[in-house]
């Protein structure tokens, strides 16, 4: 039997984007497509420019097996640094269950805490792996209100399938579920 792990360490590499990656943002953007569609819930789509500029402002995550681009996610900033989302969380579906969007999220984490550290760092899900890996990594449910009034960051809600009940809603609620690590309310486990 092999130890998934062990291979996992071999062959696939979750780095922080850089330059050379460019050339990955179209095949990023239809990866978010193709997710949304086949879960049939509400990811939000990206522009393969928006995606550039995350990867120009070294801001972005991204795993590898070998050449094939297999997952990305990206850290966008609210009310000036107050707040920090880590957003567009894709995992190629040949390397799901293998603990690679664990990986993604920690690392984008761990760079979210790196550039920004008393920033809050939220994100908003209908996924129960991610609620499972947001709250490893300290994240807790909350409320929308508890998380960034920018109204830029709402407007990036628009092209989901479901924004029409955030919007009936006032913002107070919508399918996905809003998570937050606060630095500031550390859990004393």
């Amino acid at each position: 039997m092999i130890n998934t792990s062990m291979v996992i360490e071999q062959e696939i590499s979750v780095i922080s984007a850089g330059l050379r990656h460019y050339e990955y943002a179209q095949e990023i953007c239809d990866m978010i497509e193709a997710a949304a569609k086949i879960r049939g819930t509400g990811i939000a789509k990206r522009n393969p420019l928006y995606v550039v500029q995350k990867i120009q402002e070294g801001k972005a995550i991204i795993a590898f097996d070998k050449d094939k681009v297999i997952g990305f996610c990206y850290i966008e900033t609210w009310e000036h640094g107050k707040y920090v989302a880590n957003s567009g969380l894709i995992v190629d579906p040949e390397y799901r269950s293998i603990g690679l969007a664990k990986m993604i999220k920690a690392k984008a984490f761990e760079l979210s805490r790196k550039r920004y550290p008393e920033a809050k760092i939220f994100g908003l899900t209908t996924s129960l792996p991610v609620m499972k890996i947001n709250s490893e990594l300290g994240y807790r449910p909350v409320t929308f209100s508890e998380l960034t009034t920018d109204e830029t960051f709402w407007k990036g809600c628009a092209s989901c399938i479901n924004y029409d009940i955030l919007q009936r809603t006032n913002r107070k609620m919508c399918l996905c579920t809003g998570m937050l690590y606060d630095p500031f309310k550390k859990d004393k486990k």
